[in-house]
């Protein structure tokens, strides 16, 4: 269809990647899910039916290369295009010590939230340089954590922070080629990953006490996506903080 606007969105299936989807439904993107359960793709894909756009859920391991290229080459195939990547996907660990975090728990943060990032990365880019009209938009998901760390949180920490020197790399060399990318940092919002933050005592605070933290609605979130996706291609966000407005996040703990 003339004037049709492809999406792909990472980590689909739920929370932060769900809201981005349906939002981005609900303006008419045709929204290309991915994630690693086919089940929850499609619950939100049905969730959707209703909105001016359309969708395609395929499973994906952002962990994995193979998954990854198989993405983009489905994507290209079915709509010839590719006008903006949400790369939302990430994982965490329980909050351990430096000391004590397993090898193979790094290297499945790395491998998702890092590598997996920068090889979804480097296929939409294949994709937006090619294509004409030439160019789209790479909306990266940060983190409050590329900026501040939680308590026993090194292999998330890391990679968030890292995702900023992507975000800022990719945009400079990029953008002779009508690519923007920007990363939008979120903070506590209301998804199934948060909800230890508001159950029993909370989540650890830097002093060592445990408390209770208000979260803002995800699809709050979806709208600050949804701004990010709508600027013209001479236009940039480069960076975007989103948060709860109580959160304990700008104050010393």
């Amino acid at each position: 269809m003339a004037g049709e606007k492809i999406a792909i969105v990472t980590g689909a299936g739920t929370g932060v990647g769900r809201a981005a989807t349906l939002a981005l439904m609900r303006e008419g993107y045709t929204v290309v899910l991915a994630g690693r359960r086919k089940d929850m793709l499609d619950a939100v894909a049905k969730e959707g039916a209703q909105t001016p756009g359309a969708a395609l859920t395929v499973q994906t391991d952002v962990g994995d290369p193979a998954s990854i290229k198989a993405l983009f080459a489905k994507t290209k195939e079915a709509y010839g295009r590719l006008d903006l990547l949400f790369n939302n996907a990430g994982i965490g660990t329980p909050a351990t010590s430096i000391e004590d975090m397993p090898l193979d728990k790094w290297n499945a943060v790395v491998a998702t939230n890092l590598t997996g990032l920068f090889l979804c990365t480097q296929e939409a880019v294949k994709i937006m340089k090619a294509q004409q009209p030439r160019g789209g938009r790479i909306i990266n998901n940060g983190s409050i954590s590329a900026h501040t760390p939680r308590p026993g949180a090194a292999a998330y920490t890391a990679t968030k922070h890292a995702v900023t020197g992507l975000t800022k790399q990719t945009s400079l060399d990029c953008r002779p080629y009508n690519i923007c990318c920007g990363q939008i940092d979120i903070g506590n919002a209301a998804t199934p990953l948060t909800e230890r933050m508001v159950q029993g005592q909370g989540v650890p605070q830097p002093d060592g006490r445990m408390m209770i933290e208000p979260r803002m609605a995800a699809e709050d979130v979806g709208r600050a996506v949804i701004y990010m996706a709508s600027l013209p291609l001479d236009t940039n966000v480069l960076f975007m903080t989103v948060m709860a407005n109580l959160m304990p996040y700008v104050g010393r703990g």
